[in-house]
């Protein structure tokens, strides 16, 4: 029981890997708020379901505590009524797993404006919303964690995945912030890439002929994420997760592949003449398939 006593919030918990994280939280021990507004994958509309009740059912029915509320990330002021909700059920808020979003897979070319900022203000500003609410009360606690989910996608890029991969570097980037700004007040943050089968890669996990593994079952996310959560992972903090398979991959902060030094500066002939040399190989081209104008991936270069 890693959270016994701990109350956390997981945002977009209705499905998919924040369900899992939800599940997994409420078994050890923590009371979880259970956030999601049980949108459409691309966030054009509302589905009829409910998943938010939907978890909380399910908690409740194994003895746990659970609390609803369906508000947007990407709303300063739902992301406000997030944390009360944690605050009015439960007295206190621990723990804060940022997970909600959208996906609209597009091309650069094909990526409208309104695409770009539905997607972040999901991802991003729907992080750093619920964020700002929640670190003054972990803040006056003197205790927090703090979990993000970044992706592949920001770390290494994507093909389709403009406004995506935009939001989760960035988000990589407000851990490594956040990290050096709470941690004098015992609050910890983090960043997982997570992989699994869920709404968002269903049709990858199809076309790679993998679905149905177990391996990829979004649930093998959430073990990690609870210890990450918990008052024993409190020398952990700043750094950026991965997990393949049954495996989980710690990269921690990016750190320098080389470093080259000339007396009095450089041209840009001598970097052009020494950055292969100091790298210790030729830099290769990025990406292994080529896009055509029309979406249409061709032969791998």
């Amino acid at each position: 029981m890693l959270l016994e006593g701990r109350v956390a919030v997981v945002t977009g918990a209705g499905r998919g890997i924040g369900r899992e994280i939800a599940l997994c939280f409420a078994r050890e021990g923590a009371a979880v708020v259970v956030d999601d507004i049980g949108s459409s994958l691309d966030g054009t509309y509302r589905d009829e379901e409910d998943p938010c009740a939907a978890v909380c059912a399910e908690i409740t029915a194994a003895g746990g505590r659970a609390a609803p509320v369906r508000e947007s990330v990407a709303d300063y002021e739902g992301a406000r009524r997030i944390v009360e909700t944690a605050l009015s059920h439960f007295g206190r808020l621990d723990i804060l797993v940022n997970n909600a979003g959208i996906l609209r897979s597009r091309l650069l070319i094909d990526t409208s404006e309104e695409d770009f900022d539905a997607v972040v203000d999901v991802h991003l500003k729907g992080t750093f919303n619920v964020t700002r609410h929640a670190a003054p009360v972990m803040r006056d606690q003197g205790y927090g964690r703090i979990i993000n989910m970044t992706s592949g996608g920001g770390l290494r890029g994507k093909v389709g995945h403009t406004a995506y991969g935009a939001a989760k570097a960035g988000i990589m980037g407000l851990t490594f912030v956040w990290a050096l700004e709470l941690g004098a007040h015992g609050i910890t943050v983090n960043a997982l890439a997570p992989q699994g089968e869920t709404r968002m890669t269903d049709s990858m996990y199809s076309r790679m002929g993998t679905a149905g593994r177990p391996a990829l079952h979004a649930a093998h996310n959430a073990p990690l994420v609870a210890y990450l959560a918990s008052e024993r992972a409190a020398h952990v903090s700043g750094q950026i997760f991965g997990r393949n398979g049954f495996s989980y991959n710690i990269f921690q902060t990016p750190r320098p592949a080389a470093t080259m030094w000339r007396q009095g500066g450089w041209t840009p002939e001598s970097v052009a003449n020494n950055l292969d040399a100091a790298l210790g190989q030729s830099i290769q081209p990025v990406g292994l398939a080529r896009v055509r104008l029309d979406g249409s991936p061709s032969k791998p270069s």
